[in-house]
């Protein structure tokens, strides 16, 4: 007001900010250590770096491989093996009883009945051989295709020869690796050894005479006389055979194995289960 004294003066207040502590680092012999800059990490030379790229390439590559190996030799036969026994269901048909059949119907040598053609691609019997396992049995399908029959783990009927118990040639292929590999042990196959297929009504043994290796282009192993030349005039078949291919050596289709046998006897599958598939038969005979 007018007229009338202040009494003191205004102070402005000041707010001091504080001074941040410095928290004193270790001291060595009563000095502070002397903090030293960070050289720069020298960088690679471009030959340094191409290697440590082509080092790496190799290394995936090197996975990638492996995980093609475990496929190829692991992971297929699994498929193959589902893939079976989806054929199998499919038949319908019963499995072997495992009982010897009645003596007086064991051997029929007499002319055989022969099944009609079957379509491509159609699943029409079984194949047992007892040197492979006594729980070996695989099914037999028309045609030699790679993905429709041989990768599904079947043995394959080249159509161009006869059919089971016909006079002839019957000639099937199958893998020796991948996919099931059901003829894996083809090379252990010995002179008597059985072979044995089963259509709906009959069986059919055949009895291995002879093994050997042939390039792949020596298709006369399933000529209608296994070993008639291509051109040559082709004598009239009188016997009935049997032949499995598969590639050798093993990993490798450089050649072909090849497994040839003779018609022993036939059976009607209403009649039992031929001693050959017998747990008691020994040697695979």
């Amino acid at each position: 007001m007018a007229g009338r004294r202040v009494r003191g003066r205004d102070h402005a207040r000041v707010h001091r900010v504080p001074e941040p502590r410095v928290r004193p680092g270790p001291r060595r012999n009563g000095h502070l250590p002397v903090t030293r800059a960070r050289r720069a990490r020298p960088r690679p030379s471009l030959p340094l770096r191409i290697v440590s790229v082509i080092g790496e390439l190799l290394i995936t590559t090197g996975v990638l491989v492996g995980l093609f190996v475990v496929w190829q030799l692991w992971w297929t036969d699994i498929q193959a093996e589902r893939e079976q026994e989806a054929t199998f269901a499919a038949l319908g048909w019963e499995p072997p009883t495992y009982e010897a059949a009645p003596a007086e119907s064991v051997h029929h040598d007499d002319e055989p009945p022969v099944m009609e053609t079957p379509a491509e691609g159609e699943t029409f019997g079984r194949l047992y051989v007892p040197r492979f396992g006594q729980d070996y049995v695989v099914p037999v399908t028309e045609g030699v295709g790679k993905a429709d029959v041989l990768d599904k783990g079947e043995a394959g009927h080249y159509p161009e020869t006869v059919l089971p118990g016909g006079v002839g040639n019957f000639s099937l292929a199958a893998h020796r690796t991948t996919y099931g590999k059901p003829f894996h042990l083809i090379a252990d196959m010995q002179a008597g050894d059985a072979i044995v297929v089963q259509t709906e009504d009959t069986w059919y043994v055949y009895e291995a005479t002879e093994s050997l290796v042939v390039l792949p282009h020596q298709v006369e192993v399933i000529a209608p006389v296994p070993g008639t030349l291509p051109g040559a005039e082709i004598p009239e078949p009188t016997e009935r055979f049997i032949t499995l291919t598969s590639c050798h050596p093993m990993f490798s289709a450089r050649e072909r194995y090849i497994v040839h046998g003779t018609l022993k006897y036939w059976m009607p599958v209403s009649s039992g289960t031929p001693e050959e598939l017998l747990p008691a038969a020994e040697g695979g005979r």
